[in-house]
């Protein structure tokens, strides 16, 4: 039972699991954050063309 234990402690796949999980929230977040900036922009954009139509 205690080499089951050890052999579980010593493993890195969870955290490699971990670290991919960060890394895509992390593009996830930047990927929201530019679409949201992007997004306000060409509205504002295409309520000044329409304003000028």
């Amino acid at each position: 039972m205690k080499k089951r234990v050890m052999v579980f402690v010593a493993s890195e796949e969870g955290v490699s699991a971990i670290e991919y999980a960060l890394i895509a929230a992390l593009i996830a977040a930047a990927i929201i954050g530019g679409v949201s900036l992007l997004g306000t922009n060409v509205s504002s954009t295409f309520s000044s063309v329409a304003g000028v139509i």
